[in-house]
């Protein structure tokens, strides 16, 4: 495979358009981290955005920040940290579950590309809505720009929304400007312990329903929060809520939430703990297990995800886990197959959804449609976008349906 390595916007625009006139297939990609999403690509070049890197902007009192593409996410979290400031929703590290990729993380770009989020994906978002502008170069070989860099920013049409999500299919992100927002100055969980999932569904709705501010809320269901933090959360489930601010207003807010669970059973976990144990929500590290088990990861209504996964349960062996509030499943198939088609109508049945095959053999990413199939005037709109962004079907071919 050629690797093709630019260090600037124009650069990537030649090589692109070079790629776009011969008709040549490109892999693009950052650090790798993310590159076993999706169906494997078929492509004898490689555009590698890894050397594209660099902050070029950082306001620490307008809450901006600007890098190129390549520029690792470790990077960027430690000049925040300095600052006491951070990316708010919280991106994913997908090294601990699939493996690979460059030492230092994945990049800004896989980032904004992937529309990575974590945790605080219920109170914050995801990177989209982090995003004021973006340049970019189109398959055409055409660089353009959208947005700026303030949150108020009207200029049309908000391309970066568009783009994100896209996993590099309709164009090459090149720099990117994100807001940035203040890190707490403390943090707790507390955990419930020993709830079933319909229980622990309950507990965490009244939680977010409450005044207490909760940043982020998962269940462990018994036989997963044994594999946390090295087993130091014992193997009984446990159900986090996790509270961050100013240390006054969180310790407030515990008590305040330990009133609404007066039977509960509930162990407090210290800020640094918290810390842990969230990056591990985060990162699937449950099912971070050195193995290729397929792996989903479910969206749907909060209400109906320990229905759908129980209704899954009784039809074929999965451990699963449940984050934003029981709204993202986390579901390893333990019989080897990814059971798309059964998983895929549970969703439909459940009030709708989406899921993504996340980890698997390249064979069963060949064959079963890792991401959720669009219908209707959905795919028809992704067609537009691709014939206009990319007509001859140059990026990432064949990564996501269709494109």
């Amino acid at each position: 495979m050629t690797a093709f390595t630019p260090t600037t916007t124009e650069e990537v625009r030649e090589v692109v358009a070079w790629a776009a006139g011969e008709g040549a297939p490109l892999e693009v990609l950052g650090h790798g981290t993310k590159r076993d999403i999706g169906r494997p690509i078929q492509s004898e070049h490689a555009l590698d955005l890894s050397r594209l890197g660099g902050i070029t902007l950082y306001e620490p009192n307008e809450l901006v920040l600007g890098a190129r593409a390549g520029t690792p996410i470790a990077e960027i979290e430690a000049l925040l940290g300095e600052h006491g400031q951070q990316l708010a929703f919280e991106p994913m590290d997908y090294r601990p579950l699939l493996g690979g990729g460059n030492a230092s993380g994945g990049t800004l770009g896989g980032v904004v590309a992937a529309n990575v989020s974590g945790p605080r994906r219920l109170k914050a978002g995801a990177a989209r809505d982090h995003v004021l502008g973006i340049h970019a170069v189109s398959g055409r070989g055409e660089a353009f720009k959208s947005g700026g860099r303030v949150v108020k920013n009207v200029t049309g049409y908000d391309l970066s929304k568009g783009l994100a999500g896209s996993w590099g299919t309709l164009a090459v992100l090149t720099d990117i400007v994100v807001k940035v927002l203040p890190a707490a100055e403390t943090e707790v969980t507390l955990a419930l312990r020993g709830l079933l999932d319909d229980a622990a569904t309950a507990a965490m709705a009244a939680a977010l329903g409450s005044s207490g501010e909760v940043s982020a809320a998962a269940h462990l269901p018994q036989g997963i929060s044994g594999t946390m933090l090295g087993g130091m959360l014992g193997d009984e489930s446990a159900t986090l809520l996790r509270l961050e601010g100013f240390g006054p207003s969180v310790a407030y807010r515990a008590d305040l939430l330990k009133g609404l669970f007066p039977q509960a059973r509930i162990d407090e976990i210290d800020a640094d703990r918290s810390r842990a144990i969230w990056r591990e929500v985060r990162d699937c590290v449950p099912f971070a297990d050195g193995t290729d088990k397929p792996v989903w990861r479910v969206s749907v209504a909060p209400s109906e995800g320990h229905r759908l996964a129980l209704a899954l349960r009784m039809q074929a062996p999965a451990m699963v886990f449940y984050d934003w509030q029981g709204g993202l499943i986390w579901i390893r198939m333990e019989g080897g197959d990814p059971e798309a088609d059964l998983l895929r109508a549970l969703i439909r049945s459940h009030g709708g959804g989406h899921a993504t095959l996340v980890r698997a053999s390249p064979s069963m990413r060949a064959a079963v449609g890792p991401f959720e199939p669009q219908e209707g005037a959905l795919a028809a709109l992704s067609a537009r976008l691709k014939a206009q962004f990319d007509p001859n079907g140059i990026l990432n071919p064949g990564r996501m349906a269709g494109a």
